[in-house]
């Protein structure tokens, strides 16, 4: 599962580097994704791949730790909470040291494994690659807030067509995890990489697609822009559905921001 694991090694460290320029001000700062701050995000992300670690090493210990974690994820409980508790003691720049052990060592985990052994998550159980790939979408996720609220733009991800084959991957469970019929025919998706090639999935359509940057369609299935804030096209009933709730991370049904609230994508 070498690429993979690379490509995740590779998210982490762009966003650990990121915050290795934050200010103590900074740290503090409000983003755009439920008034978290930085150290917020990162406090997330620490929490959760420790407890990856422990799905990947100890799955007696997760089986019996996950129960908990799921009542207050159903019962709406701010998961930030969790990770407050857990690392409140620490300031940004030694929560950030103590992500680096961690994600460093998920990664060391993850890289033997065959990408199509099984992991223990919150919710159905995943491939090892799946697995890989959900901790990479959350880290570029939760990046994209810390980017947003610096004012700064990003560069390409090499893990962005991960993050994009887990969006289109998730088009069906987004419908019935809100308990709705799924619209068919899937769209055809078409969009614009970084170096100008095309990525796409599913039949070509006519009448039913979802065409534009990539770096857009990352932004709206990880919720972190309206439609009308990127520069993606649609056609077709699905499609229409489907980019106003779109949703690739697991968890209850979660609505991305309204129209205008975060900033232009390109």
């Amino acid at each position: 599962m070498q690429s993979s694991s690379e490509d995740l090694l590779g998210e982490y460290r762009a966003l650990a580097d990121l915050c290795e320029t934050l200010t103590p001000a900074q740290w503090q700062m409000r983003t755009d994704f439920y008034d978290w701050t930085p150290w917020d995000e990162i406090a997330h992300l620490a929490y959760f791949d420790e407890t990856a670690l422990q799905a990947v090493t100890d799955q007696g210990q997760f089986a019996k730790d996950m129960p908990k974690l799921v009542r207050l994820m159903l019962r709406g409980d701010p998961i930030s909470g969790v990770a407050r508790e857990h690392f409140g003691h620490l300031s940004g720049p030694a929560l950030l040291a103590l992500w680096r052990q961690r994600h460093e060592a998920l990664v060391a985990a993850l890289a033997p494994l065959d990408p199509k052994a099984r992991l223990p998550w919150y919710g159905p159980d995943m491939s090892a690659r799946s697995f890989a790939t959900a901790r990479l979408m959350e880290t570029w996720a939760h990046g994209q807030d810390i980017w947003d609220a610096l004012g700064r733009t990003r560069g390409a991800s090499p893990g962005l067509r991960h993050i994009l084959h887990l969006g289109v991957g998730t088009y069906g469970w987004t419908f019935v995890n809100r308990g709705l019929p799924v619209p068919q025919p899937a769209p055809h998706v078409d969009v614009v990489a970084p170096d100008g090639s095309h990525w796409t999935w599913g039949d070509p359509s006519a009448t039913d697609w979802v065409t534009g940057p990539a770096m857009d369609l990352a932004l709206l299935v990880t919720q972190r822009r309206h439609r009308d804030d990127t520069a993606l096209r649609w056609a077709g009933a699905g499609a229409e559905q489907w980019t106003l709730i779109a949703q690739c991370f697991a968890g209850p049904p979660a609505d991305g921001p309204a129209r205008g609230v975060r900033g232009q994508s390109r």
